[in-house]
């Protein structure tokens, strides 16, 4: 195959490539050109939110109170746990004011009830479903172009191959030259949709992982959050 791309055997091979056999090339290759694309995005993307995560609960263990973190959530907001965080801690003090309305002297504060610490916890879940929701993003193409990807391949191999018995129907003859084109045509196609959907297939298993990982990740600084938060309390 490698040797074939540098002599022009694929190129001349995808030349003679029919009008449908054609057309399922150009969307694997697509197909390919997107998946490697996103790839490399969720890379990124991931890579970024796991060191801003990593600094902001550093700092998050380090601190004596919730307020002492706030400076750093803004600075890590990249990170879904800096977002968890602001949604848990603006939802804590505002039941905080209203309960003792608009803000009294910390020693006659009224401690909150469980249910609103339920309240609190719910918003920082709600808040971590929307954090998955953007690093899910694109991941679902991954999905698609490793469920179809080998499809197409197969339907443009079935073409081909239907397209070398045409031939040996109309010209009488199996020689080699008349069956060869419709089946490098076949080939090529089978070729092309593995190569698009084995990339595919191991970077939807790997970014799935990932954000497995960050689910968890948070659930645990959620619970880290309330046990601070009623701490405070006492």
């Amino acid at each position: 195959m490698v040797i074939g791309l540098f002599t022009g055997s694929v190129w001349q091979i995808i030349g003679e490539t029919s009008a449908f056999g054609l057309f399922v090339l150009i969307c694997l290759t697509f197909m390919s050109l997107v998946s490697w694309f996103i790839i490399f995005h969720k890379w990124r993307q991931f890579r970024a939110v796991e060191q801003a995560g990593a600094g902001f609960l550093r700092s998050f263990e380090k601190s004596n109170k919730l307020a002492d973190s706030i400076g750093q959530a803004k600075s890590y907001s990249i990170s879904p746990l800096s977002k968890i965080f602001m949604a848990g801690y603006t939802e804590l003090d505002e039941l905080r004011q209203a309960k003792n309305q608009g803000g009294q002297l910390q020693s006659s504060q009224q401690p909150l009830s469980n249910e609103e610490y339920e309240v609190v916890e719910m918003t920082m879940e709600r808040t971590l479903t929307e954090e998955i929701g953007i690093l899910e993003r694109r991941v679902i193409f991954l999905a698609t172009t490793a469920s179809a990807a080998p499809f197409m391949g197969l339907l443009g191999t079935v073409v081909g191959i239907m397209d070398s018995f045409w031939s040996i129907g109309e010209r009488g003859s199996a020689s080699l030259a008349v069956v060869a084109p419709g089946i490098a045509e076949a080939l090529l196609a089978t070729i092309v949709g593995l190569g698009a959907a084995i990339p595919a297939v191991i970077a939807y298993n790997w970014a799935n992982n990932r954000i497995k990982f960050q689910n968890k990740y948070a659930d645990n600084f959620i619970l880290a959050f309330m046990v601070r938060a009623r701490k405070e309390a006492l």
